[in-house]
């Protein structure tokens, strides 16, 4: 059986290095999500730089995920891309065959063309078909090329299928997270929230986590708010508050500013990307980054014990 953890799934940064896959830092950064306490890893995503990924790379760095982790924390991965559904059917089924626990469809590659429900509902069904029978499945609704939301009979969908354990929302809507909390009650779908600003508000109605950008600066402090927003409801609150201002800066220049900070702490990173061009990240940049990692060390010493 595949394990589904509920947590902290920090959405999973590629190191380039001349160019190429940095496998070996692919690793350590693995490691890295894991020593901080992390339950569960996103691999091969927006974050990942997916859209700038050959299938081979994708794969291999799903591989590499899962080799490192080693069964230590659920791991799940997206990596379609493609517009005809028999494409993304055989990039789906190759992420499969790395051995994560979930495969992840991106919620607008059913729709490219943002034609509506109907259309979305009769490509889920045919794609289904065209994958193996026993992978357990997600939805993510990644903004990039554009953001298609579930909407309650997607998610009815999703839930009579019975193969989906996984949703990363991006709604970014409190009273919406609610509402599919709760239609998601009792069953395996469990609901992890992207957002910073609407997390702890989403965790306290019964969402299953986070799965976000800031997690890759400070998953440790994400660990400690899920695990104790019950225990110590006013500090976890406090810290919260924090987080969401952080959260506020996660696009700029991002995943270089990621990759720059994960650099300062000794990482073996470097600040290349396919999918943001190096002149985006100057001294303004370094110089808020290197803030946040101020203020994240401060919040460490008050809260990780």
């Amino acid at each position: 059986m595949k394990r589904f953890n509920k947590g902290i799934y920090p959405v999973m940064l590629t190191p380039f290095s001349q160019g190429e896959v940095d496998y070996a830092a692919v690793g350590e950064l693995t490691e890295w999500y894991l020593k901080n306490g992390c339950q569960g890893i996103f691999a091969v995503c927006q974050s990942s730089e997916m859209f700038y990924l050959s299938l081979e790379e994708k794969t291999a760095i799903a591989k590499e995920v899962v080799r490192t982790a080693n069964g230590r924390a659920t791991i799940v991965a997206s990596g379609h891309t493609s517009d005809k559904l028999e494409d993304q059917a055989y990039e789906l089924n190759k992420i499969a065959e790395t051995g994560v626990d979930a495969v992840i469809l991106v919620s607008n590659r059913l729709d490219p063309e943002n034609e509506g429900e109907e259309v979305w509902l009769k490509n889920a069904d045919k794609l289904l078909t065209l994958l193996d029978k026993d992978v357990k499945l997600g939805v993510y609704e990644c903004p990039k090329p554009y953001k298609k939301l579930l909407t309650p009979r997607m998610l009815d969908w999703c839930l009579e299928s019975g193969r989906f354990r996984f949703i990363k929302d991006t709604c970014c809507d409190y009273e919406l997270i609610a509402e599919r909390v709760k239609q998601l009650a009792g069953s395996e779908l469990m609901l992890f929230n992207a957002n910073g600003q609407t997390l702890y508000r989403s965790v306290l109605s019964g969402a299953a986590g986070y799965s976000g950008i800031i997690a890759n600066y400070c998953p440790s402090l994400f660990v400690w708010l899920w695990e104790n927003f019950q225990k110590e409801p006013e500090r976890a609150e406090a810290l919260s508050d924090m987080l969401s201002m952080l959260s506020f800066t996660e696009d700029a220049a991002y995943p270089i500013t990621a990759k720059y900070f994960l650099k300062e702490q000794g990482l073996r990173i470097t600040t290349e990307s396919r999918a943001t061009a190096p002149d985006k990240f100057g001294a303004y940049q370094k110089n808020y980054v290197e803030q946040m990692a101020r203020v994240i060390e401060k919040l460490k010493s008050e809260y990780i014990r």
